[in-house]
């Protein structure tokens, strides 16, 4: 029986229909950009995460570069990144004018290193950095990483892109962030029908700077105050965040308990995972293994072979990509991240999974360990 790695149709009883009538009022009422389903979501999310503000945007690429430009980075400016994570890190950074800085990670909790970041800072004095809080949790040094930026003044934006529903010490991940991304893409946690992301903020001022920004730098319909783009959410997609949210606690449980099945299972088999730090509970985005490199493809061609879905989040580090070495400001470390890429290998994890298809993952699982 073939699993796919991420199955977005797992649609609970009522969703479609649901679905179908909020099409029939968004149409009829013709509320297209954002509107009072875009209000009514940024309300919801500012409710769950306890940040002061939240802003709806375009997509999470352009929330990370929202969230730099309202903390006042720009042309020439030195921005800290952890070494792995998703392009989208890297290249906001270059898109607001600044340089990347890319830092190694640990490879207990596979978050940026923390005192690699120390160093960073007192070597290139960066304007501001990024906090990337990758696989469904955060660094063990979360709160090490936000006291030692709030100390220096340096403004630390965390890409959470991936972390909807995470909590730390019994919060929301949010909570004490000075500003955070998140994406809306359709394989997220948290997934729209179409592109979205949004900007959690600390203050109002903050959620001021970011709206203005993402909507043409307007002060009033003609009048623009600052240079900004066109970022604004769609009511589509608003729309549609707002129905997911209405099943968000049960489809966060049954991706939590897929998560702690498979890792228990895995860890039964002699396979090494990789699980939340203390203190973190996870959203179940996604299942992490780690592997002999030169092992890595002969597993993966048994689990292809059985059909079973598989992913390798991420597969470079940002420092080796092509791309990146026009615009590098610098690199701490690199060893890490570049391991982690060629050792990864994450087995399918999304909601409603059934038990017969986390039985057919392990099985393919046992296969391709005894191939190897």
């Amino acid at each position: 029986m073939p699993v796919p790695f991420i199955d977005l149709r797992r649609f609970e009883p009522g969703f479609m229909d649901r679905w179908i009538e909020i099409c029939r009022r968004i149409t009829e009422n013709t509320m297209f950009v954002s509107g009072p389903e875009g209000a009514a979501l940024e309300k919801r999310l500012a409710e769950l995460s306890g940040a002061k503000a939240v802003v709806g945007c375009a997509n999470g690429t352009d929330a990370i570069q929202l969230a730099l430009r309202a903390a006042g980075v720009g042309e020439g400016d030195v921005v800290l990144i952890p070494d792995a994570t998703f392009w989208a890190t890297f290249e906001a950074v270059v898109n607001v004018g600044a340089r990347p800085v890319t830092v190694d990670i640990s490879l207990d909790d596979l978050q940026m290193d923390f005192d690699l970041f120390r160093e960073g800072v007192e070597r290139f004095k960066p304007r501001a950095a990024i906090l990337v809080h990758l696989y469904g949790w955060g660094s063990r040094h979360i709160d090490q990483f936000r006291a030692f930026c709030r100390e220096r003044d340096l403004p630390l934006i965390e890409d959470t892109a991936q972390g909807h529903g995470v909590t730390w010490k019994g919060a929301s991940i949010f909570r004490d962030a000075y500003m955070a991304s998140c994406s809306y893409y359709p394989a997220k946690v948290l997934g729209s029908c179409g592109d979205a992301g949004s900007v959690y903020c600390s203050t109002a001022e903050l959620a001021d700077t970011v709206r203005k920004l993402g909507n043409h730098g307007r002060t009033s319909h003609y009048g623009h105050g600052l240079v900004g783009w066109n970022s604004r959410l769609g009511g589509f997609d608003a729309a549609w965040l707002n129905l997911c949210l209405d099943y968000d606690e049960a489809r966060l449980a049954s991706r939590r308990k897929s998560a702690e099945w498979l890792r228990a299972q895995c860890d039964a088999l002699g396979v090494r995972t990789v699980a939340p730090p203390e203190g973190y509970v996870e959203n179940g985005y996604l299942n992490v293994t780690m592997h002999d490199p030169e092992a890595r493809p002969r597993i993966e061609a048994v689990l292809k072979e059985r059909g079973i879905g598989f992913g390798n989040v991420y597969p470079g580090a940002m420092s080796k990509q092509p791309g990146a070495a026009a615009y590098l400001a610098g690199t701490i470390g690199g060893e890490k991240s570049d391991l982690l890429s060629r050792s990864v290998l994450n087995l399918p994890l999304f909601a409603h999974m059934r038990e017969e298809e986390l039985d057919e993952v392990m099985d393919a699982m046992k296969a391709a360990l005894a191939a190897v």
